[in-house]
């Protein structure tokens, strides 16, 4: 390939030639790690395909229903799909499951009672959590409903606090809920063997406590689920990893019969459950995301890669760092400083397909305890699969870039991160 002509391709979209030759030094230390991800992606891919071919999927289950949803041949074998791609007893995928947020309310709530208690292992929950379990006071919470919520954070070199978690574990504990994503921390995400090690531990505690792992951006990334190392329930978004960019809403709950009868009763009413809920013609982009979705969660985690590689070069600080092994698609660079966030910020939107026109600015958006900026021209709104990045607006300042469909998007939404950190002079070369 002429790089000349690639060259200057980048240089008409308004990346300087400097950057240009930086990122591209970048990217040749990273060959050996993209490798791996593309085995990686391999491995899922077939798995999916093998997942698709044992449920029987057919021509005829791409068409949806209407109305009740009664009798949904489509619906239902996408079900049985995603149980074999988790190896779980039971899936429920629905539209119906508007996010992840909803998503881990329905698991909670269908699985809680009054009386009961959540017990999250790894530290403070998902900001958007917060009100749904009561700490922070929001209509209709769990807390309202009788059911409490406690916390043991992680030790501060990131691993387990076995000893905070045996004590904290008592007769009213039904749920341990673990983040397999940081979220908005600057902890490291969790890999599927870590998780196996802290459910069992906690197993041979309380043999009858569930163990729920929020799964959110952590799809395919490895080549097992937290599903196949003892988690009763896993919960995600099909606008992140499992619905491959095709997905325009939905989420997924997938674990033991019991665990997804209880979420299907509380996502719709006592008594109708999982069969109730037309599909609309949906199943399509569903099913074809979710094949999709190994190679397209391999690009976004090449993008972090090359994320954490520039900025690491850099002298900034990431989580993970260049060399460290991913638990998930989410590169987080520790700025310290508002004005680099929202350059940064500013670098992701100018290089989206879709309003690359618009700069972001910090709002008070619901859910969050403090101003978040977001950048993400997407196809389908708030899809973080798609090129994406935000970033609470308060110390350590540090932003969480994620996502991209194919790898060179998100290539270039980095290098143009940093052509506008060098435009405003916020960074000295």
């Amino acid at each position: 390939m002429n790089n000349s002509i690639l060259k200057n391709y980048y240089i008409d979209l308004g990346i300087d030639e400097k950057v240009f030759d930086y990122c591209e030094a970048a990217e040749e230390k990273l060959k050996k790690r993209f490798e791996k991800a593309d085995r990686i992606a391999e491995m899922n891919q077939i798995k999916v395909i093998k997942a698709m071919q044992d449920a029987g999927f057919a021509e005829s289950h791409l068409y949806g229903s209407t109305g009740y949803g009664y009798n949904d041949l489509g619906r239902d074998t996408l079900e049985k799909i995603y149980a074999n791609v988790f190896h779980t007893e039971d899936a429920l995928v629905r539209q119906q499951i508007t996010c992840g947020t909803h998503a881990l309310y329905i698991a909670l709530a269908g699985n809680l009672r009054p009386g009961d208690e959540i017990l999250s292992v790894a530290g403070k929950v998902y900001d958007t959590l917060l009100g749904v379990i009561g700490v922070r006071e929001e209509k209709g919470s769990l807390y309202e409903y009788g059911i409490t919520y406690r916390q043991v954070d992680l030790l501060p070199d990131g691993s387990w606090d076995y000893e905070g978690i045996k004590n904290a574990i008592n007769e009213k504990t039904k749920i341990i809920e673990i983040q397999r994503s940081k979220g908005y921390d600057v902890r490291r995400s969790l890999p599927v063997e870590a998780i196996g090690d802290i459910i069992k531990y906690v197993k041979s505690i309380k043999p009858d406590v569930i163990c729920m792992v929020d799964n959110c951006y952590g799809e395919f990334v490895e080549t097992l689920e937290p599903s196949d190392v003892g988690a009763d329930m896993v919960v995600g978004s099909l606008i992140k990893n499992p619905g491959g960019g095709l997905a325009p809403i939905g989420g997924y709950i997938c674990g033991t019969k019991e665990c997804v009868e209880n979420a299907a009763v509380r996502l719709t009413t006592p008594g109708l459950g999982k069969e109730v809920g037309a599909s609309l013609g949906i199943t399509r982009q569903f099913a074809q995301g979710l094949f999709l979705a190994p190679t397209v969660t391999a690009a976004a985690l090449k993008g972090a890669l090359f994320a954490s590689e520039i900025y690491e070069s850099l002298g900034f600080k990431t989580i993970p760092g260049a060399r460290e092994e991913r638990a998930d698609i989410i590169q987080s660079v520790e700025f310290g400083n508002p004005e680099l966030v929202k350059a940064f910020c500013e670098g992701i939107q100018a290089a989206a397909p879709v309003d690359s026109f618009v700069t972001p600015i910090p709002w008070e958006m619901p859910g969050y305890d403090s101003d978040v900026i977001m950048a993400a021209g997407a196809f389908v709104s708030g899809s973080s699969i798609e090129l994406s990045a935000d970033a609470p607006m308060k110390e350590p300042y540090a932003v969480y870039f994620q996502g991209g469909l194919t790898y060179p998007h998100a290539k270039f939404g980095i290098m143009m991160s940093l052509q506008k950190i060098v435009e405003k002079k916020l960074l000295v070369w």
